[in-house]
């Protein structure tokens, strides 16, 4: 059962995607959360809030498309634990492709304290390097850290275009600019739209089948809420921009029930055909930095005026108001900042968190917000736009107070001895299969799954058949 610190985590998950908190009556949770994920923080309590509240709303949204009761919601925490670091399972069979950090993509320690660099995309990397000045060996990079202050580096870094964050502890945080502006916003930000939401009436077999969710996301955030979305039945198409390509390793883990193209957004024929798909489609959900979208038209201002029918979810690093609101961030660098590094630390070196809770916690509540808005469209013929960010996630986190887990352990994953193959499923066929950990979550006897996966890009850039003729 959660704990204290658990529920009042779930109850505030809830109530921020706009569900009524009596619903959470027919929430069950089993298992114990104690050493699943060790922090400082309660980490597991985080992670089961988000994934509780992205399945209740997935009942909700059941319920008000059949006209019935919404069914009841169970977890299992050693589940909702493996889950959080669902990445470090995940692998195509046959292959040793496996999701991975970079080896510049650690905790640095500069003249005057620590920063953190991200140099996994080979963009950030050469950005980072000529930001230091140095080759691009440990040593090199490690000399060059060394004689400069963290928070000017900081500042070089995101001038450049590149990825490095000074760690901060809690109380500086609250006092800097831009922590202030983090504070002042929801943790989910809702804005109701002037025109008629595009509904899905016909009472599928899954819950969410018929809906058509266009997912503009990368990294682990988004994709996990689009991820979620599609384990219970929406047909979602990803995108991504053949310029600046994905990692496959990474793509691994949150491809599972999508499909996925390549669309050139830059060039006539890909705008064109951008706007078909955003007429056919119920939901979009994007992750890219405030503004980085506006020129092509897909920043939530722009389409509720051109698509009033779209419901829009939108995820960034640092939120949408506030000196960093244009930042780029992964949540390895959001937790520097944030007082989670100092606090997972040592008292002599920074720590991190056991999972990349960030992330899967706001991907989760990410997808409740979708099903809330798909929900209250039903009930009212009005799209939503909603905005989340990590940053308001780990506030979310850090507000919760310490846990008695402990500090984290540096090197990920449930703590407590878990055989985690039975959350592991196989997904694909003979030509292209990955395991990857299972949906987390219950509605009733239901259970969530996918029925295909794809390799990144391999698709061509529309919907499936499944669900025309619903609306």
């Amino acid at each position: 059962m959660p704990n204290a610190s658990s529920s009042a985590l779930m109850r505030q998950a809830w109530a921020a995607v706009g569900g009524d908190l009596a619903d959470l009556e027919r929430v069950r949770v089993d298992g114990d959360p104690a050493g699943l994920l060790p922090s400082r923080f309660d980490v597991t309590g985080l992670m089961t809030a988000a994934v509780g509240a992205a399945t209740l709303a997935v009942s909700v949204y059941d319920a008000a498309r059949n006209a019935g009761r919404p069914a009841p919601v169970s977890l299992d925490v050693e589940h909702v634990a493996v889950a959080a670091t669902s990445e470090r399972y995940a692998r195509r069979l046959n292959s040793e492709l496996r999701v991975g950090m970079a080896p510049l993509s650690r905790f640095w320690a500069a003249a005057d304290g620590w920063i953190r660099l991200h140099t996994n995309y080979p963009w950030h990397l050469e950005r980072a390097l000529g930001v230091l000045g140095c080759g691009g060996d440990p040593a090199s990079v490690g000399a060059a850290i060394s004689g400069r202050s963290a928070l000017e580096l900081e500042e070089s870094l995101a001038a450049a275009g590149a990825l490095g964050f000074a760690v901060r502890d809690l109380r500086q945080w609250s006092a800097h600019p831009h922590g202030r502006a983090v504070a002042a916003q929801p943790l989910v930000q809702t804005t109701v739209g002037p025109g008629a939401a595009s509904v899905c009436r016909r009472a599928p077999a899954r819950a969410l089948e018929g809906v058509r969710v266009l997912d503009l996301t990368r990294v682990i955030a988004g994709p996990v809420a689009t991820r979620t979305l599609a384990a219970w039945g929406a047909d979602v198409l990803r995108l991504d921009a053949p310029r600046l390509p994905e990692i496959p390793a990474q793509a691994i883990d949150t491809l599972q029930g999508k499909r996925s193209a390549l669309l050139d957004l830059a060039q006539s024929p890909g705008r064109a055909r951008l706007e078909e798909l955003l007429a056919e489609a119920d939901l979009i959900v994007q992750g890219y930095r405030p503004g980085a979208l506006a020129r092509y038209g897909l920043d939530p201002g722009s389409l509720a005026q051109r698509w009033p029918h779209l419901s829009v979810v939108t995820i960034s690093a640092w939120g949408n108001s506030g000196p960093w609101s244009g930042r780029r961030g992964f949540d390895s660098l959001v937790q520097c900042p944030t007082g989670i590094a100092a606090a997972e630390g040592d008292g002599r070196t920074p720590g991190a968190l056991p999972a990349q809770a960030l992330d899967h916690a706001t991907g989760y509540l990410a997808a409740a917000a979708a099903a809330m808005a798909l929900a209250a469209g039903l009930a009212d013929g009005a799209p939503r736009a909603q905005e989340l960010s990590l940053a308001r996630t780990a506030k979310w986190l850090t507000d919760a107070g310490r846990a008695d887990g402990g500090p984290s352990r540096t090197d990920g994953g449930p703590s407590r001895t878990i055989q985690p193959a039975p959350y592991l499923c196989v997904v694909g066929g003979s030509g292209f299969s990955v395991e990857v950990v299972r949906p987390p979550g219950r509605l009733g006897s239901r259970r969530p799954g996918w029925e295909r996966t794809t390799e990144l890009g391999a698709d061509q850039p529309a919907f499936g058949g499944e669900g025309e003729g619903a609306r």
